[in-house]
């Protein structure tokens, strides 16, 4: 285990904890990392002191009602977005010098204002910005996609967040997440994944996110150990270097659970596809449990598991297939031929039954 080989005081629970999410501010917002079609391209022009300010949730608010005098349920405490419709406003209300609407939108926890578009505030908004301590940002990026992107965005920020003990790595396009009792061979497993061209998302700890509460995101806990492995009798090694960079990824969408155990001779292992699950911040997951023992080629299997999981995101289930195949089968003329063999001919003669 990376993290308790570098600090001996580190707790790595059997199972998992949870980790209460520092606060995103403003400032955290302007300074995400995100790939240029995610890239919400903002800039601050003024209130640069309020950058410290706290984003509470992954609302968004368009502050077109309360400019018109409606405070009634006005998100306060959300990024409020000025786009075409809320500037006119506001300029229509300078030129008028009803000025009242909008200082009291300052009056609120407002995180901040992003202006959208070509739209930039006016003087007044600005010296507001300043007196109050409160954020303007501006971006390009039109309303519709602009909204998309910080949705997105903050969705992932305030998602629900877990860290769990093992090993991540996408198998055939499937996020698989390799658990099971220290010692078991996740390590290893997850090292001969990547020798045959799969690729490695984090080892020993994986922080798992629940998206729009609709499905799970897995990452490395730190970034700075996800891509290095602790494989016993070898030490420490660095998988981006050994298999290069095509080996590893950053972040991947878990669709599948794999628990290893030590097999175990008087338990009765699954044998025709029963459907387990895993659950992990209320989002189900499919299962499997595979008993790991001298000889057992435990890498193809996981990745049988993963072809077949891809399969069933098609339509396709091996195990109904094959309960359908086997009751056609019983009732096919085939079948009753067999089942009217000679033995039981002269046991149904016996009973005058008409042959």
């Amino acid at each position: 285990m990376i993290a308790a080989f570098l600090h001996p005081d580190y707790p790595l629970p059997s199972l998992c904890y949870t980790r209460a999410m520092k606060e995103f501010t403003v400032l955290d917002l302007l300074d995400l990392d995100l790939k240029e079609h995610n890239h919400l391209q903002l800039t601050c022009i003024a209130g640069r002191s309020g950058l410290s300010r706290v984003i509470r949730n992954a609302k968004i608010a368009r502050p077109g009602l309360a400019l018109a005098g409606y405070f009634v349920s006005f998100s306060g405490n959300s990024i409020q977005l000025i786009g075409r419709s809320e500037q006119s406003y506001i300029d229509m209300l300078e030129e008028r010098n009803e000025y009242e609407n909008i200082e009291k939108l300052f009056e609120y926890d407002v995180p901040c204002f992003i202006f959208i578009g070509d739209y930039r505030p006016s003087e007044h908004f600005v010296e507001l910005a300043e007196k109050k301590a409160t954020a303007i940002l501006s971006t390009p990026l039109e309303s519709s996609d602009f909204s998309r992107r910080l949705y997105s965005q903050l969705d992932e920020v305030f998602a629900a967040t877990m860290t769990i003990h093992g090993v991540l790595v996408e198998v055939y396009g499937i996020g698989v997440l390799i658990t099971g009792d220290s010692g078991v061979g996740k390590s290893e497993t997850a090292l001969e994944l990547i020798e045959r061209g799969h690729r490695l998302i984090s080892d020993d700890t994986v922080k798992l996110k629940s998206i729009s509460d609709s499905f799970l995101v897995g990452s490395g806990e730190n970034p700075m150990l996800a891509h290095h492995m602790e494989i016993r009798g070898l030490g420490i090694i660095n998988l981006t270097n050994l298999f290069g960079v095509g080996a590893i990824r950053e972040k991947k969408q878990v669709e599948l659970s794999v628990f290893l155990e030590a097999w175990d001779s008087s338990k009765q292992y699954d044998r025709i596809g029963d459907t387990l699950t895993d659950t992990f911040l209320g989002i189900s997951i499919p299962k499997i449990v595979i008993p790991v023992r001298p000889g057992r080629n435990v890498p193809i299997l996981i990745e049988t598991a993963a072809r077949n999981e891809r399969l069933k995101k098609l339509g396709y289930y091996s195990s109904k297939e094959f309960d359908q195949n086997v009751l056609k089968w019983l009732e096919s003329e085939a079948a009753r031929r067999m089942y009217f063999s000679s033995d039981d001919i002269g046991y149904e003669g016996e009973t005058g039954i008409d042959q």
